[in-house]
């Protein structure tokens, strides 16, 4: 069979042919798809650790662009996190661009966590800057960040927000951080990096 003849197979033909096509051994390996229960495999998925799932339509048709027939389910965690600086806005947004975050490691060290800019509306972009304002400080509070960016602000590591990630990469952030909410129901120093 032409490899243009496999584009116009359904997926679930496409797949057939290359099973029985290669000798399947680690580190590649041949993924049997699920017609049910998905949303119980995915629970699976995350707690495994995974990024996600992706859901296909069985009988679609090689595309090799994104598709509405491809559909990316990620997993989200979410972790509390101290807020230790701010930048400035850009453009026509307004109270400021992104929140720098950290959290409390056994030895009371303040470490930094990343950035999260997505997640807030315009109220809370304008009131919660006159709060950092109140609280800025002329240094870093991070044990092990500093920045000279003149839009970074530090303020003391007082306020506690809730964030849904991907993952923790390598280096310690977090992954696309996407901002929850204010918490005022525990203490900043209270605040570690939750294990999975």
């Amino acid at each position: 069979m032409k490899r243009n003849d496999l584009k116009d197979l359904p997926l679930h033909e496409r797949k057939r042919v290359l099973q029985v096509a290669f000798a399947w051994s680690d580190p590649i390996r041949f993924l049997r798809y699920r017609k049910k229960e998905g949303e119980a495999f995915l629970m699976e998925a995350c707690s495994k650790g995974w990024e996600g799932l992706i859901a296909k339509d069985g009988q679609s048709k090689y595309l090799s662009r994104r598709t509405k027939r491809w559909l990316k389910f990620k997993c989200d965690y979410q972790q509390e996190v101290v807020i230790g600086g701010f930048t400035e806005p850009k453009g026509c947004r307004m109270g400021f661009g992104a929140l720098l975050l950290g959290y409390f490691n056994e030895d009371g060290d303040f470490i930094y966590a990343g950035k999260v800019g997505t997640g807030f509306d315009d109220a809370f972009l304008e009131t919660f800057r006159r709060k950092l304002d109140k609280i800025e400080r002329k240094t870093s509070p991070y044990k092990d960040f500093q920045s000279d960016a003149s839009d970074t602000h530090w303020v003391c590591p007082e306020f506690v927000c809730e964030v849904g990630f991907t993952e923790w990469t390598r280096e310690g952030r977090l992954r696309h951080p996407s901002f929850r909410g204010l918490r005022d129901d525990k203490n900043a120093g209270e605040v570690t990096r939750e294990k999975k």
